[in-house]
């Protein structure tokens, strides 16, 4: 059932005046890990942006650059959730990572959040900047993992920046398809409920949900993708959004531009931030920050 733009503006809106964090248990915040960080702001063409910069051991210098965008259905604003994967990359691949605070739907609707994460891309990118901007990746969790690759698709199109790699992990990549047409037995249901009101949110009009920059995954979305970044690509058994990433898995992979995909039978959506354990959480952060410092050490 359709829902009305503006009663999903209302709903956008309350959420994103609810409490941050998340359920994620201690053991996967990884408070064990120092993390040295400093807040800045990037601008961008819908305006300047927080972030928080959290550097590798050994100091920025020479080391590649990481953007990273959280999720949260396009509409809630709440990085901090990402925390513990951003200290664990920047210790784990040593490479500087940069938490990005996007302005989400309804304040900023689609294409806005894929610009501004293509934009902060760019500006992480110059030689100005105190690390290695010529190895930069770019990733995400949820819907960042989806501004991560429609970021990753207009560096392509305009041929930079450069991205040594895109990390989707478990991401929506076809708003074509409505989110309740997804839902099959065994799957979570939290997304099919809310995937309306994300997607009208995010994205009013059902004909741009057809842009390749909303569903690469989808049917519209013929362009050849060669030469597109590298992706790493992480989907959930139980997830509604498994599909919609083995599909662009594929697609990737027949471009050429497929480092590994890393499906979880077991698990859900966001499981590591709502109560998986460090058991099944450590080895997909450990097998990120392997790709991560691969493709971003020097001379790669």
């Amino acid at each position: 059932m359709a829902v009305p733009r503006p009663i999903a503006d209302v709903i956008a809106r309350l959420a994103q005046k609810g409490p941050g964090g998340s359920r994620r248990p201690s053991e996967v915040s990884f408070a064990e890990i120092p993390a040295s960080t400093e807040d800045i702001r990037i601008p961008t063409r819908h305006g300047s942006l927080p972030a928080t910069v959290y550097s590798p051991p050994q100091g920025m210098e020479g080391r590649g650059v990481y953007v990273n965008l959280h999720g949260g259905g396009f509409i809630l604003r709440h990085p901090e959730q990402d925390d513990p994967l951003c200290r664990y990359l920047a210790a784990e691949a040593e490479v500087t990572v940069i938490n990005v605070d996007y302005i989400p739907a309804p304040q900023c609707r689609f294409p806005g959040p894929v610009e501004q994460a293509y934009d902060v891309a760019l500006w992480a990118a110059e030689k100005k900047r105190p690390w290695d901007g010529t190895r930069c990746a770019i990733g995400g969790q949820s819907a960042g993992g989806a501004l991560a690759a429609g970021a990753a698709r207009l560096a392509l199109e305009h041929g930079g920046p450069e991205l040594a790699l895109q990390m989707l992990m478990y991401p929506p990549l076809d708003l074509s398809i409505p989110a309740a047409q997804k839902l099959r037995e065994g799957k979570e249901t939290f997304l099919a409920r809310m995937g309306p009101i994300f997607d009208v949110a995010y994205c009013p009009d059902a004909t741009d949900r057809r842009s390749r920059l909303a569903s690469p995954a989808g049917d519209h979305d013929t362009a050849p993708l060669d030469g597109i970044a590298p992706a790493l690509i992480i989907t959930c058994g139980r997830d509604i959004l498994r599909d919609e990433g083995i599909r662009y898995a594929e697609r990737l992979e027949r471009a050429g531009s497929l480092r590994g995909h890393v499906d979880l039978p077991e698990v859900g959506h966001g499981f590591n931030l709502i109560g998986a354990t460090r058991q099944t959480v450590l080895p997909v952060y450990k097998r990120i920050a392997e790709e991560v410092g691969q493709q971003l050490k020097p001379g790669h």
